[in-house]
C-alpha cells in the first residue's frame, strides 16, 4: 500500500544535552536489561532537564530524581536522572513543575546539580525510557537538549 493508514511516530527528543548512549550500556541491571522498558540513555553536560515529549506529569518522585510524563495516547515516558540517586532524598535537585502539570517539548522540569551528584559518588548517568513499546530511529552520540533522540510507532 501507500502508506496512507500509517499512523506518525511519536518523537521523543532529549531532555538534556550531552552524548547519547544505549540503555544496554548503563551500570543498572534495571535500565540495562531493559526491566523499566526501552529506551536510551544521557550522559547530561549540564543539569537543566526539560520534557522531552508533550504530556502532563503524572509522577514526580518525592527525591525528585524522575518523573513520568503520560501523553494523549497514554505513552509513558520516564526520566530517571543518576543512579542510585534515590538515596540523595532530594539533595541537589531543584523542583520547577509539579505532579499534574501540562507540559510541551522543552517545558524546563527538574534543574540538578551534576557537581553535587558527582561529589556524592553517583553516576549522573539519565535513563529515558518507555514502558511496553519498542523504539525506533535512535540517536547516538552528542546532542543538544529538544533534539530527536528517538521515535516510537503507537
Amino acid at each position: 500500500m501507500f502508506g496512507f493508514f500509517k499512523k506518525k511516530p511519536i518523537v521523543v527528543v532529549a531532555p538534556v544535552g550531552g552524548e547519547v548512549i544505549k540503555l544496554e550500556d548503563v551500570k543498572d541491571e534495571v535500565f540495562s536489561q531493559k526491566l523499566a522498558g526501552d529506551g536510551v540513555a544521557i550522559i547530561p553536560s549540564n543539569g537543566d532537564i526539560v520534557a522531552p515529549i508533550d504530556g502532563v506529569i503524572t509522577r514526580l518522585f518525592p527525591t525528585h530524581h524522575a518523573f513520568l510524563i503520560t501523553t494523549k495516547d497514554n505513552l509513558e515516558v520516564m526520566v530517571h536522572i543518576g543512579l542510585d540517586t534515590v538515596n540523595l532524598k532530594g539533595e541537589g535537585f531543584k523542583v520547577l513543575r509539579q505532579e499534574g502539570d501540562k507540559v510541551t517539548v522543552n517545558t524546563p522540569i527538574i534543574s540538578v546539580d551534576l557537581e553535587y551528584l558527582k561529589s556524592q559518588r553517583k553516576d549522573i548517568v539519565t535513563p529515558i525510557v518507555i514502558g511496553d513499546k519498542s523504539i525506533t530511529n535512535i540517536k547516538l552520540g552528542l546532542v543538544n537538549s529538544g533534539d530527536v533522540i528517538f521515535k516510537i510507532y503507537n
